[in-house]
């Protein structure tokens, strides 16, 4: 059983009684509030609290992200949820050789031999090196800023470097980062984009933030969002920061890592 929904007089009660059927703790999981309930007065108009509990994955390791069994390209669409997803009828692609290339640029070099300029190239390279044994062609164009450098991939298969809710390509994003900060001397923050998929989600999750206050402030209970990665995290606490009727915080561990937004 991965998905459980329980009734309880209050919201932690049956939050508790979900994860218990499901023989789980809370960082494990993903907690949707279905009805925030009611206190009624002298039981007169009481109502339980109904939430769904769902079980998170607990290896989401880079060599299962590229060795999904379909990948979804995920499309932006400003009459819904802004986020939908369209099957792109192609297989995904295996990844087992990304670590057993002939070199290791994951290794660390020492704080002498680092070289901003050799380190942004060797990963444009090895990110395009990863896209081709993924059997995907396409070139990667860099830009450089002063504390951001912005891969770009130019491809006709963007749905499949993007994968299923936006994996693939921040798994991507998560190896270039890694490989800035072990081999350039800047502390470049790395940012891997396909077509505007970057510019899109951002747009989705500003309605994302906004539709999240909009509620807490109606219903005065918190809202658990979905696990996301940490800058994207950062961009709703950033949102939230400028509403004086809410406030945010993190829970759960990476890659689970997710959002609560409750009234302050």
């Amino acid at each position: 059983m991965d998905k459980y929904t329980a009734q309880a007089e209050t919201i932690e009660e049956a939050t508790q009684k979900a994860l218990k059927k499901l023989g789980i703790v809370k960082k494990e999981a993903s907690i949707e509030i279905i009805d925030p309930g009611r206190k009624g007065i002298f039981k007169i108009g009481k109502k339980d609290a109904v939430v769904m509990v769902t079980k998170m994955a607990t290896n989401n390791n880079v060599k299962e992200i590229f060795q999904e069994t379909s990948i979804k390209e995920e499309t932006f669409n400003p009459e819904s949820d802004s986020i939908q997803v369209e099957t792109v009828q192609e297989k995904a692609p295996t990844l087992l050789e990304v670590n057993h290339l002939e070199t290791d640029p994951l290794s660390t070099v020492s704080s002498m031999e680092r070289n901003d300029e050799q380190a942004i190239k060797m990963v444009a390279d090895y990110l395009q090196d990863i896209t081709q044994k993924m059997g995907i062609s396409s070139t990667v164009a860099v830009e450089v800023t002063k504390d951001q450098v912005v891969f770009q991939f130019e491809t006709e298969k963007a749905g499949l470097i993007i994968g299923k809710h936006g994996k693939v390509l921040n798994a991507l994003q998560s190896l270039a980062q890694v490989l800035l900060h072990r081999h350039a001397k800047t502390k470049f923050v790395a940012i891997v984009n396909v077509g505007d998929y970057r510019e899109r989600r951002e747009n989705a999750l500003r309605e994302l933030a906004e539709r999240t206050a909009l509620k807490v402030r109606r219903t005065k209970q918190p809202v658990f969002l979905e696990p996301m990665p940490a800058s994207e995290r950062k961009q709703i606490h950033f949102y939230l920061s400028k509403d004086d009727s809410v406030i945010t915080h993190s829970e759960g561990n990476e890659p689970h890592r997710y959002l609560v937004v409750e009234s302050k």
